[in-house]
C-alpha cells in the first residue's frame, strides 16, 4: 500500500499531478482540490495517498492532510460513493463544513455537490452521521492555509448525549438544538447535558 508520497511536481493538470520522488520514481496522483492547489503552487510537496484497485484500473488518490484522507475512507464505504465521487465531495466543500453537514444531517448542503443526488446525500448522512467525531475537523484549513474560523453552524454534539436523548423519544434535530444550548451554557458532561435538555424541552 502506498500511503504517502513526497516529491517534485513534474506535471499538473485537471486535478492530477505527477510527483517525482528523490529516487526518481514518478507517481501520477489524482488529488483533492486542496492538495492539488498546494502542490501546484509550491512546485513540490507531499500528500497522503490511497491506492484504489479496480478490475480494470488502478488509481492513486492524494490528500493534503490525514484528516482529509480519513474522511475519504469513510465516504467510500457508503454504497454509491466511489473514489472519484469521494474526491469530488472533498474538492467541493471545506472539510470542516463537510463533517458538520453530515453530523447535523444537512442534506441540502451535501446534495449541492455536483453529481451527488439527494438520495446519495441522505445515504451518506444515514451511514456516517454517528461516525463523525471532532477528529474529523482539522485544526488548520488545508485550502486556505489558516485556522478554520468558528461558524454559527459548526457545532457537533456529543454522540453519547444524542443517543441518551433519542432513547427518550427525541429526534436528532431536537437533540442538536438542545445540546447546542447546553454547550453555550458551558455544560459538557453527558449526564448534565441530558438533564439540561430534559429541563428545556
Amino acid at each position: 500500500m502506498i500511503g504517502y508520497v513526497k516529491g517534485k511536481v513534474i506535471y499538473s493538470g485537471s486535478g492530477t499531478v505527477i510527483l517525482e520522488t528523490a529516487g526518481g520514481t514518478g507517481y501520477e496522483i489524482t488529488c483533492s482540490s486542496g492538495a492539488y492547489a498546494k502542490l501546484v503552487n509550491d512546485g513540490e510537496g507531499a500528500v497522503y495517498t490511497y491506492l484504489a484497485v479496480r478490475e480494470n484500473e488502478v488509481n492513486l488518490y492524494g490528500f493534503s492532510s490525514i484528516e482529509e484522507k480519513r474522511m475519504f475512507l469513510k465516504l467510500i464505504t457508503v454504497s454509491g460513493v466511489g473514489p472519484k465521487m469521494g474526491i469530488t465531495v472533498l474538492s467541493s466543500m471545506e472539510l470542516k463544513d463537510l463533517a458538520v453537514s453530515i453530523a447535523n444531517e444537512n442534506v441540502k448542503m451535501l446534495s449541492s455537490v455536483k453529481g451527488l443526488g439527494k438520495k446519495t446525500a441522505e445515504r451518506i448522512i444515514l451511514e456516517l452521521r454517528e461516525k463523525i467525531t471532532s477528529e474529523d475537523i482539522p485544526v488548520e484549513d488545508s485550502r486556505k492555509g489558516k485556522k478554520a474560523e468558528e461558524k454559527k453552524d459548526d457545532f457537533i454534539p456529543n454522540e453519547n448525549s444524542v443517543i441518551a436523548l433519542m432513547s427518550l423519544g427525541l429526534t436528532r434535530a431536537e437533540c442538536y438544538t438542545l445540546l447546542k444550548k447546553a454547550e453555550e451554557e458551558g455544560i459538557t458532561e453527558v449526564e448534565k447535558q441530558v438533564n439540561f435538555a430534559i429541563k428545556n424541552l
